[in-house]
């Protein structure tokens, strides 16, 4: 069985590599499963402060379910209600409060984090036998977890040997928050196709609803976001936010997707009028930034046309095809259409469709079942 590799300050021997690392750029490499630790409690002013999320149910699942009493499909009550954004204060506060409380708490969880050269880490993935190559032909990635981008990216002047080393970081990065998502769509189908639901059950049942913004824990509602975003798409979106890791927002805030904050938190774009006042969100660590951009997707109103197009894809039976999904995210930038066009362009002229089957080595039990 495969280990996931975790970067932090101490090195242990690994396939022969400590020699060749360098002191300042020690390691510790652990087994983890895909569960990761909990994280400190951020106070819910904070939180709420963060981000706007109006819900949006929509129903477009054709298939048979069973529902518990507990949790009636209550979608032709409130469906009209949700479209028209009509929710109380009280859905809307709860809503803003714990959207993203375990993201948050997630990334301020206290982590012995260290920044790695560029050669340390080309180094460690060329001891592994970690290469893009033979994940193409394999479609298996070594669970290679770090936290932060080395500085040195930026200096790479080889242009393809500074993106695969991007891709080789962010992949399993990727890979990692959705197979979190397949193995809470996995439980959640479980919990579907019961007639009763245990307490247990229920608890988790209410925490998902609150985390995906679904205030009147409707159950469609819930499968349609709590789902994957496409491997290709996520890459392609770093990418083009970060310019290939070089960016100031990922170099100093682990901002891989550009997201935008309000609440003093952040990094002030260099550009940005003077009485603006969103910045960009930081992060401690690169998981964290996709954890906040996977719950983007799923939750925001201006995304609900990507959901609808995902659903669809679910329902008829096909994958999660990148081409089409990219297609609903030109309210992501302001250059709309243009921003897709070139997410598009990203996506084939690095062969990113290649990563979209790829599969984490595993390094728990949980995560056998998802080979």
């Amino acid at each position: 069985m495969s280990k996931k590799i975790i970067i932090r300050k101490k090195l242990r021997s690994f396939s022969g590599t400590e020699k060749n690392l360098k002191k300042k750029d020690k390691l510790k490499i652990k087994e983890s499963g895909l569960v990761n630790l909990s994280r400190t409690f951020l106070s819910s002013l904070i939180i709420v402060s963060i981000f706007f999320i109006a819900p949006l149910a929509i129903n477009l699942t054709k298939e048979k379910m069973i529902f518990s009493k507990d949790y009636e499909n209550n979608s032709k009550n409130n469906l009209k209600k949700l479209l028209e954004n009509k929710t109380t204060k009280l859905d809307e506060k709860l809503n803003k409060k714990f959207l993203y409380e375990d993201v948050l708490t997630f990334d301020e969880q206290p982590s012995d984090v260290i920044l790695l050269s560029a050669a340390t880490i080309e180094e460690l993935f060329k001891s592994t036998n970690y290469n893009l190559k033979d994940v193409r032909e394999n479609k298996l990635v070594k669970p290679i977890s770090l936290d932060l981008l080395p500085k040195e990216i930026v200096k790479i002047e080889n242009t393809k040997k500074r993106k695969d080393l991007f891709i080789q970081i962010i992949l399993p990065l990727v890979i990692d928050e959705n197979n979190s998502i397949k193995l809470d769509r996995i439980n959640l189908f479980s919990i579907l196709n019961k007639s009763k639901n245990t307490k247990t059950e229920q608890e988790w049942l209410n925490i998902k609803f609150k985390q995906y913004g679904v205030v009147n824990k409707d159950l469609s509602t819930l499968k349609i976001r709590m789902d994957e975003v496409p491997v290709s798409m996520a890459i392609a979106q770093a990418a083009k936010e970060t310019g290939w890791g070089t960016s100031r927002f990922a170099q100093e805030g682990n901002a891989l997707f550009g997201q935008w904050t309000w609440s003093g938190e952040g990094i002030k774009p260099a550009d940005a009028e003077d009485d603006s006042t969103h910045k960009v969100m930081r992060f401690k660590i690169l998981q964290a930034s996709v954890k906040a951009y996977q719950r983007n997707l799923n939750t925001h109103s201006s995304y609900k046309d990507f959901r609808s197009a995902r659903a669809e894809l679910r329902d008829e039976g096909k994958k999660l095809d990148s081409m089409i999904l990219t297609e609903y995210l030109d309210k992501y930038a302001e250059t709309g259409k243009e921003y897709v066009k070139i997410l598009q362009q990203i996506i084939r002229q690095n062969d990113l469709t290649d990563f979209d089957d790829a599969k984490l080595m595993p390094s728990s039990k949980d995560l056998e079942s998802l080979i």
